[in-house]
């Protein structure tokens, strides 16, 4: 007690940034959680420690630094864990309980044009048949140019087929059911008919998002087709006209924060109207001399950052970006420093205090992580140093900053790769070497001559900065290409544990806050994450929530064999994600020593000598019941798309149609005889609906 009073009296770091941190673990702490019991023990135990701050004892006062510590941090995990449980409470919206189809009545709450996909979107609020609540669908809509026929606030009559949100494929997997219980959406679907217009709505419906479309809809037509998307993303946030090769392209080249409208383009702009304002009205001396132009300024700033916010989309980091911004300018207006732990630590609390469920997105993390780099590298004594003012050359000094830009994209590059591997099983290499050509293109080019051509085209005078726009969007596009095409540009890895993200995570934040020799403490705990996630085996066995998708991985890693073969799909990018790879997947009874028939798959996998005997249903046809129990006698595991009889009585376990209802998709590790299903990450969260509720009594012990 002693020591730690000492040190939090003589550390002197900043306590904000903490109390944010406490808030977020406190939201975290949710989501793994497994039940309502859980939560409200979780929270009382947090309160009874905070109250145990005030018990008293001889030696109390001396040590006032820990004592408002075990106080305020419990306090504020409980406020966070409480803080995402009532926005699940609020917004969250149960699914559909079966998938439907027919002919609905609906209004349009919102319009997304997707031209790279060949469809609209249409977010509709409408009665479900049956119980008659009110629920909120996303259909989409095959084609283009429902936007030009439908406005928001239409009531319409549309011919769809819903589902219910679908849950992760697969351990690991993308969890659009959690996705869609925050945005209350209770099913998704596709029409498969017209759109008829029974009513328009009130004139200037939705006249935001109507903006945002004319916007993208008039730059689709000022710009050449192949960059009509990217100036979209860059201008109103709307990715939907990007190509699917130009999107994969910079994601492979660490270039994919370039599309989503955050820190990077909020900055831009607010520093740019900022800089014009400041220096357009210090041509004025009487308005110099009479009024404080940097205020001024900084309020014109703030507009047109909450306006690009607004325009943009409102995304959540939009949002965390303009709201850094504005701090920012207000630290600029009192005489403070502008960039700092706290003007972060401020920003994500906001966020996290609106949006809690961010704090386990990409979005968030990746954001969040990145300006957290660069506060931590900017702030560090030895940078101060490099970057200080001397007596030098302007080379020297141009190549001083090329040096500190370089090493900010290797810094953030290092930060960033993890949370890439962890969300999408893969990472650019080339990043920070992309970043330093592509950053400054965007910024002092692209984004200048976008602003300059939409505001020219008032008067119909923007198209010369619309043709230098095309051309610098399309060096853009070959940075991109060509760095995701050079030779091991792009890592790929399997779905790594949790834990090891959570280690690095904290790590990293111990590293980023602290100061002094002390943050180095973080940074062993960051590698060791990091090397975890690096370094995970990928499951032997892969087995989708239905059955109908089944991969086993080859000793090695090399070659994925699934059941099902076909072309591209959410199925096939699932198991081949999953399991780290690229290619193509092979055909299950090419396994060697296969044994196959129309019905059923034998086959024989050996992991550090011990031979496992799977048996996997292909067929749908009637099998005889003796037949079937004597094969599965002979088996370890059992996977079928299909209820199997009870006398199928396999080694180890029996992955049938009533398992994989209960606990939905399978990642299944050999050598260790361990297996992680989908409902055991999920537990009794309003958007997790096993079939059958039966989830959590699913036996599956070692043989």
């Amino acid at each position: 007690m002693a020591a730690l009073e000492r040190f939090l009296s003589q550390a002197g770091f900043d306590r904000g940034p903490w109390l944010t941190v406490a808030f977020g673990t406190g939201i975290i702490a949710w989501f793994g959680l497994p039940s309502p019991g859980w939560w409200i023990g979780f929270c009382g135990l947090l309160c009874a420690l905070a109250v145990a701050s005030f018990a008293p004892w001889a030696r109390r006062q001396a040590y006032p630094h820990v004592l408002r510590a075990i106080l305020i941090l419990p306090l504020l995990i409980a406020a966070g864990c409480l803080a995402v449980w009532a926005r699940s409470a609020v917004v969250g919206e149960l699914p559909l309980e079966r998938p439907i189809a027919g002919t609905f009545t609906a209004k349009v709450l919102d319009i997304q044009p997707q031209p790279a996909l060949e469809r609209d979107r249409l977010i509709l609020a409408m009665r479900e048949p049956g119980s008659g609540r009110a629920i909120k669908v996303r259909v989409n809509i095959p084609g283009a140019g429902i936007a030009s026929r439908v406005n928001v606030g239409d009531l319409v009559r549309i011919k769809a087929r819903l589902m219910p949100p679908a849950p992760p494929m697969l351990p690991g997997a993308y969890n659009f059911a959690r996705t869609a219980w925050f945005s209350g959406l209770a099913g998704s679907g596709t029409a498969t008919g017209e759109v008829q217009v029974v009513e328009r709505g009130a004139p200037g419906g939705g006249w935001l998002s109507g903006l945002r479309r004319r916007l993208s809809a008039h730059i689709r037509t000022r710009i050449g087709k192949d960059g009509a998307g990217i100036a979209g993303a860059l201008v109103t946030g709307d990715r939907g006209g990007i190509a699917e090769a130009d999107d994969q392209a910079m994601r492979d080249s660490g270039l994919a924060h370039l599309l989503s409208v955050s820190g990077l383009h909020v900055s831009a702009v607010v520093g740019a109207v900022y800089v014009l304002f400041v220096r357009g009205l210090a041509l004025f001396p009487w308005l110099a001399l009479r009024v404080r132009l940097p205020v001024v300024a900084a309020g014109a700033g703030a507009l047109a950052g909450v306006a690009y916010t607004l325009i943009s989309g409102s995304e959540v980091p939009t949002v965390r970006s303009c709201i850094g911004a504005l701090l920012v300018l207000g630290a600029l207006v009192l005489g403070r420093e502008g960039l700092s732990l706290r003007m972060l630590a401020v920003a994500a609390f906001c966020v996290l205090l609106l949006w809690p469920e961010a704090v386990t997105g990409p979005s968030f993390q990746m954001s969040f992580g990145a300006v957290l780099a660069l506060v931590a590298l900017s702030t560090a004594e030895p940078i101060r140093r490099f970057v200080a003012p001397r007596g030098e050359s302007l080379a020297m000094r141009m190549l001083r900053h090329v040096a500190m830009l370089l090493l900010t994209g290797v810094v953030i590059d290092l930060v960033l790769m993890p949370i890439g591997l962890f969300h999408f099983h893969r990472a650019g290499i080339y990043g920070a070497l992309a970043n330093v050509l592509a950053i400054p293109l965007t910024t002092f080019i692209i984004m200048p001559l976008l602003g300059g051509a939409l505001l020219l085209d008032i008067v119909g005078a923007g198209s010369p900065l619309w043709w230098l726009a095309d051309v610098a969007i399309d060096w853009l596009m070959g940075i991109a290409h060509w760095f995701a095409s050079r030779p091991g540009s792009v890592t790929i890895l399997p779905a790594g544990g949790t834990g090891a993200f959570l280690l690095f995570v904290a790590g990293g934040i111990w590293l980023g806050l602290w100061s002094g020799r002390i943050r180095w403490l973080g940074l062993p705990f960051a590698l060791l994450g990091a090397g975890l996630l690096a370094t995970a085996a990928p499951p032997d066995i892969l087995v989708s929530s239905d059955g109908r998708h089944v991969g086993l991985v080859e000793s090695g890693g090399a070659r994925l064999f699934v059941l099902r073969e076909g072309g591209k799909g959410y199925a096939r990018d699932n198991l081949m994600e999953l399991a780290g790879m690229e290619g193509e997947p092979v055909a299950l009874d090419r396994w060697p020593g296969a044994h196959c028939n129309r019905d059923f798959c034998a086959i024989t996998i050996e992991r550090e000598k011990t031979k496992w005997r799977l048996l996997i249903s292909r067929g749908r046809d009637a099998v005889p019941e003796r037949a079937l129990a004597a094969a599965c006698d002979r088996s370890d595991i059992v996977i079928a798309d299909r209820w199997l009889p009870r006398s199928c009585r396999p080694r180890w376990f029996k992955a049938d149609k009533d398992m994989l209802q209960r606990t939905g998709g399978l990642a299944v590790h050999l050598s260790p005889e361990q297996v992680d299903t989908v409902a055991g990450s999920q537990g009794e969260h309003g958007w997790w609906r096993p079939v059958n509720p039966r989830a959590g009594r699913v036996s599956l012990t070692p043989r």
